[in-house]
């Protein structure tokens, strides 16, 4: 049995520095770029959406009767909601900067990474024991937590996941594991990756590089640069 779940991310809460902590509806850009992604859309069984007024909105301008999945919240920010992140940074540049680095850290009293990342892989876990295609409109966090356990890459690793707006983000379930792929799959050129254990007779610690990411066969059309979970690079080419 395939199951398939298609990620489409909002524009919120990215950490640079005037992106402002919060539930701020879209702007008239965003919502014509999420109209205009509408004919590209990829069939599904079901849509769900995010709580927040942004996903409700973003999944409107997309044409999407999609249900509301309380699971799919954003990462709580604790007292730094509604703040910008360049306010924090002036004021507290240290808790900034252990909130990035540190996924055990939770400077603003509210969710740490780890949890949360553990908050969206129950989601998932779920989600596996449903056949079917979701398509679901979330915050750009759900979705690097989605990619930190499809992985199995370490929780350090959320914040170096880039998640451009609207771009599909694929996780197929199948034989007990997930494949994942970046762009629509009617693109020839969707990547997708695998995950490899590079010492399977070696226990690795919770924050170790013991895995590696590579592209799944047949992929790739030209010599490209990926990155591993460790920081480091790997020459992929066509097989």
């Amino acid at each position: 049995m395939t199951i398939r779940l298609t990620f489409l991310s909002t524009s919120g809460g990215e950490p640079t520095p005037g992106t402002r902590f919060g539930d701020a509806p879209p702007t008239g850009r965003e919502l014509a770029a999420a109209r205009a992604a509408r004919a590209d859309l990829p069939s599904h069984t079901r849509a769900v959406r995010a709580p927040s007024l942004r996903c409700r909105w973003t999944a409107e301008a997309l044409g999407l009767t999609a249900a509301v999945e309380p699971a799919l919240r954003d990462l709580d920010l604790g007292t730094w909601r509604g703040r910008t992140v360049g306010e924090i940074a002036a004021a507290d540049p240290h808790a900034l900067t252990a909130w990035l680095t540190d996924p055990d850290a939770a400077p603003h009293g509210g969710e740490s990474v780890r949890r949360f990342c553990r908050h969206t892989a129950n989601w998932l876990g779920v989600v596996a024991e449903e056949p079917g295609h979701v398509l679901a409109v979330t915050e750009p966090a759900v979705v690097r937590a989605a990619l930190v356990h499809a992985l199995a890459a370490p929780a350090r690793a959320f914040w170096r996941l880039d998640v451009p707006t609207l771009s599909p983000v694929s996780l197929t379930w199948q034989r007990g594991h997930w494949d994942v792929s970046f762009g629509s799959a009617a693109f020839e050129a969707a990547r997708r990756f695998t995950v490899i254990h590079r010492y399977p007779h070696q226990h690795a610690g919770r924050d170790e590089a013991a895995h590696a990411l590579v592209p799944s066969a047949g992929t790739w059309a030209e010599p490209l640069r990926y990155p591993r979970v460790d920081g480091a690079d790997y020459a992929a080419t066509r097989p």
